[in-house]
């Protein structure tokens, strides 16, 4: 039977790339979406990939949807946490609800998820956790202490839980993209994009959306059985750990 894998965030951007690049891969994926009705669908026509609606900053709703999942689908072997946000704005002009909104939906989300199935991983000896943190998790980013912070916890959160799953055949590792061509990214006006961005990056372009869905597919396999705990850099050489 093909492992069910479950990205959160899935059906836009690195999500939806991912959700692709597992299921051609033979996975069974599921896709977890917040809030696009319209992406989402369109999403699972183009893909026959299955989608499923609720907010991951919600542990209650996290419990609800992965049992749903695994009601139709079968017990989660893979989760891929990908959902995030932003909300990007100075620190001394941050309001409250603009940082609790980035952290518990980017770094929360990571526990709302994880806990719903790491017990099932446990009991089965088997378990892929992939948590897609970010460069800014890693160096800082102006007008991203909400944002930053969150993903810099991901990464501790992968190194803490790397080392609990271990012995049950678990592992846990983070993916640090750059800049990747999205429409996030394509929003960026093309003057910023060409003077301020691109310059910075020693491969000389974005990274594309599959480029990190084949990194997820590599750590979910077989072959990845010994790394854990590790971060991957995905970045063009922007910025060395």
């Amino acid at each position: 039977m093909p492992r069910v894998a479950l990205v959160t965030g899935g059906t836009r951007g690195i999500g939806a790339a991912i959700a692709k690049a597992l299921r051609a891969a033979g996975y069974t994926v599921a896709a977890n979406y917040g809030g696009n009705d319209e992406a989402a669908q369109k999403f699972k026509a183009e893909t026959g990939i299955s989608v499923y609606k609720w907010d991951v900053s919600s542990f209650d709703a996290c419990a609800a949807g992965v049992k749903q999942v695994e009601a139709d689908l079968g017990p989660i072997e893979v989760l891929v946490n990908n959902a995030g946000i932003t909300r990007d704005v100075p620190l001394h002009r941050m309001k409250l609800e603009q940082w609790a909104a980035v952290v518990n939906t980017n770094l929360g989300s990571l526990f709302n998820m994880t806990r719903q199935v790491i017990e099932g991983m446990r009991t089965r000896k088997f378990g892929r956790i992939i948590n897609i943190s970010s460069i800014n998790g890693q160096k800082g980013q102006f007008g991203q202490c909400n944002y930053s912070a969150a993903k810099a916890g991901e990464i501790g959160f992968t190194k803490a839980l790397a080392q609990e799953g271990a012995k049950s055949g678990i592992t846990v590792n983070a993916i640090c993209p750059g800049y990747i061509n999205t429409e996030m990214v394509q929003a960026v006006p093309k003057d910023v994009l060409e003077k301020s961005i691109l310059p910075t990056i020693p491969i000389g372009r974005l990274g594309e959306p599959e480029e990190i869905g084949r990194c997820v597919v590599f750590l979910a396999s077989d072959d990845a059985g010994l790394i854990t705990g590790s971060t991957l850099t995905a970045n063009g050489g922007q910025y060395f750990v």
